[in-house]
C-alpha cells in the first residue's frame, strides 16, 4: 500500500503538465479564431517586400553649381558664345531680368521664356566684331586717298541707297518694313539740258526737293529688298531716258503753249540785246556782255513763273534800276 502511493505521487506531475499544455493550446486557438472573426482581412495581390521598398527609395544626387558662377571676368567671351543661339542662363554671367510681375522685381534669367523667345546679340560683342573685321581685311581694299571729304564722295558717288533693318519679338525676324528701299540722287549730278530737266521734274512731281536738289525714289511694292532696289534703279533709268525723248508735237508748241517762261527764247532777250547795241543792229544775241543782264533774267523769270508778290516785284525793280544804271536817292 505504501509503495503504490509513492508511485502515484511520482507520476502525477507529468500527467498534470500534459493536461495544462492541452488546455493552453486550445485556449490559444480559440483566441486566434475570435480575433480573426472580428478583423477584416485585406487581399494583397502585390505584397511589398523589403527588396522592392529599397529600390523605390529616391537617390540623392549632388547638383553642381551653375557654370555662370564659375566664369572668370577675363574669359574669352567669343569662344563661349561664338554665334547666334537661343539664350541660355547657365552660359551668361549677367544678372539679366525680363518680363513683368505684379509684385516685386522682374523674373530672373532662369526659366525665363521672355529671354529665350527673342533674338539676342550676345555674339556681336566688340571683341567678336574686331575678330571678324581682322578676318575680312584680306578681302578688302584700302579706302581711296582721293576721297577726303563728303563733297568729293558725293561727286564721284552721287547715288545714295537707304534701307532699314528691324529686330523685334516675333516668330520670324523678317520685318515687312525692311523691304522698303529709298534711292536718292542729286539733280545737278545728272546730265540734262533745259528740255530734259523740265520734263524730268514734271515726271517726278513731289519726288524732287528743290531746297536740297535731291530726287528720292521709294520702292516698296516687291516682297524682297533686292527686288525693290532693282525696281528703283529701273524707275530712275526710265524717267531719265524719257526726259530726253522729244515728241513730234513738242516742236509745234508756241510761246503761249509753254508750261513755263523761258527768257532765253523770249522777246525780252531780243529787246534787251537790241537796246544795248542800238543804233547798230546785233549780229548775235549774247547777253553775257551786258552788265546786270543775268540779274535781270532771273528777276523776270521768277516774276512770271512763281507769281507776282512784293518780293518778286521789288527784285524786278532793283534789277531794272541796275540794268539801266538808275540810282534814286531816297530823300525824306
Amino acid at each position: 500500500m505504501l509503495s503504490f502511493r509513492l508511485r502515484f505521487k511520482a507520476s502525477l506531475p507529468q500527467n498534470l503538465s500534459k493536461i495544462l499544455k492541452l488546455f493552453a493550446t486550445r485556449s490559444n486557438i480559440l483566441e486566434t479564431n475570435s480575433n480573426e472573426s472580428e478583423q477584416f482581412r485585406v487581399l494583397d495581390l502585390y505584397p511589398q517586400t523589403k527588396v522592392m521598398q529599397e529600390k523605390r527609395k529616391t537617390r540623392k544626387t549632388s547638383i553642381p553649381p551653375s557654370r555662370a558662377t564659375n566664369m572668370p571676368t577675363d574669359q574669352d567671351w567669343p569662344s563661349v558664345w561664338p554665334g547666334a543661339r537661343t539664350f541660355h542662363p547657365a552660359s551668361v554671367p549677367l544678372p539679366l531680368r525680363q518680363g513683368y510681375q505684379e509684385k516685386g522685381a522682374s523674373p530672373n534669367k532662369y526659366a525665363n521664356a521672355e529671354l529665350m523667345k527673342i533674338p539676342n546679340f550676345l555674339h556681336l560683342t566688340p571683341p567678336a566684331i574686331q575678330r571678324h573685321c581682322e578676318a575680312l581685311k584680306q578681302f578688302c581694299t584700302k579706302w581711296p586717298t582721293v576721297l577726303e571729304n563728303e563733297e568729293i564722295c558725293s561727286k564721284h558717288f552721287p547715288i545714295e541707297i537707304i534701307s532699314s533693318d528691324y529686330c523685334y519679338s516675333s516668330p520670324t525676324i523678317r520685318d515687312p518694313l525692311a523691304r522698303i528701299v529709298n534711292l536718292q540722287v542729286k539733280l545737278s549730278s545728272l546730265y540734262l539740258d533745259t528740255h530734259a530737266k523740265d520734263k524730268l521734274l514734271r515726271l517726278l512731281g513731289n519726288k524732287y526737293n528743290p531746297e536740297t536738289d535731291i530726287i528720292t525714289i521709294t520702292a516698296d511694292r516687291c516682297p524682297l529688298r533686292k527686288q525693290n532696289l532693282e525696281y528703283a534703279w529701273y524707275l530712275l533709268m526710265a524717267v531719265y531716258h524719257e526726259s530726253w525723248r522729244v515728241e513730234s508735237w513738242e516742236a509745234e508748241k508756241s510761246i503761249a503753249d509753254m508750261e513755263y517762261f523761258d527768257w532765253d527764247t523770249s522777246q525780252s532777250r531780243t529787246s534787251l540785246v537790241t537796246l544795248y547795241t542800238w543804233p547798230i543792229p546785233p549780229t548775235d544775241y549774247d547777253y553775257e556782255i551786258i552788265p546786270h543782264a543775268t540779274e535781270y533774267k532771273i528777276a523776270v523769270s521768277d516774276l512770271i513763273n512763281n507769281g507776282e508778290d512784293q518780293y518778286s516785284v521789288n527784285k524786278y525793280k532793283e534789277a531794272v534800276k541796275n540794268l539801266l544804271n538808275l540810282k534814286c536817292d531816297n530823300k525824306e
